[in-house]
């Protein structure tokens, strides 16, 4: 009797973490052939979001250069954080920040929020994030920014990239120069890349087109544009390669088994969040 209560201890130890280990795993993704996860963490859901269906991604353009990515998991991530995404309670679990300007990052995030990762570190040094919350990877890779104090500081933007559900999606921050080679193996291949189009702020558009087009992203959706004048040419100088379509709200539903056929440029438009 002895050895059996010990041998079902030592099963139950066994099997109850890698029963949350597999209801939290991450589906692999391409970017570099990554497939380790952790053991899960549990996500509220809350009433005002619909639950996102399995293996799929709702990307929502809240504005400027901030998207919410929500998972299946309830997981919600926001990019280049204000501090304001909306009449929303919603907190969220994860949020990134660039600083190259006080529109891409707030100094006082919601302590509540579990995870805030500033895009750069000491002047000069960058910084360097691999945030594996099991269903979500979350990693950078650090580009230079314009200074108004030194010309350049090196390592100031990162380029974040999120892995969930089987999809590499990346988010460009305040890019100011075309990644070198190493920089473009870091950031591996992207299935959907969230592209500041400005055409002067940030990069001008003859090279984020450049970049664009080595990417080569199945998903491109513009952001950081201050005018319509400026989305157009953006989508002009694109339409040769990549197909424009316009789609008249904020939200996008991305599964990697739908992805389109031919690089598609998805023209979001932007919404605040707000509990319904």
């Amino acid at each position: 009797m002895t050895r059996l209560i010990a041998a079902l201890t030592v099963l139950s130890a066994l099997t109850a973490p890698l029963h949350a280990q597999q209801t939290t795993a991450r589906t692999p993704s391409h970017c570099h052939a990554l497939a380790d996860a952790t053991r899960g963490l549990h996500f509220v859901h809350r009433a005002s979001l619909r639950d996102v269906p399995q293996e799929t991604v709702d990307l929502h353009y809240i504005g400027h250069a901030s998207f919410l990515l929500r998972s299946h998991g309830g997981m919600n991530i926001v990019t280049d954080f204000t501090g304001f995404i909306g009449n929303t309670q919603m907190i969220p679990d994860v949020v990134t920040m660039n600083h190259a300007h006080d529109t891409h990052w707030t100094p006082f995030p919601d302590p509540a929020i579990t995870h805030a990762l500033p895009g750069w570190g000491p002047h000069g040094e960058g910084v360097t994030h691999r945030l594996d919350l099991g269903e979500v990877l979350v990693r950078n890779v650090s580009t230079d920014i314009r200074s108004d104090f030194t010309g350049v500081e090196e390592n100031g933007n990162s380029i974040f990239v999120f892995e969930i559900a089987g999809l590499c999606i990346g988010h460009l921050g305040h890019l100011h120069h075309a990644p070198n080679d190493e920089q473009f193996a870091a950031i591996g291949r992207l299935d959907v890349v969230m592209a500041p189009v400005d055409g002067g702020y940030t990069l001008d558009h003859a090279t984020m087109i450049a970049v664009l087009k080595r990417l080569r992203s199945r998903i491109v959706i513009p952001m950081h544009w201050f005018s319509g004048f400026a989305l157009e040419e953006f989508l002009e100088g694109m339409s040769d390669d990549f197909t424009v379509v316009r789609v008249e709200g904020p939200q996008l539903n991305v599964r990697r088994d739908a992805l389109p056929s031919q690089p598609t440029i998805m023209v979001l438009r932007p919404q605040y969040l707000r509990d319904n």
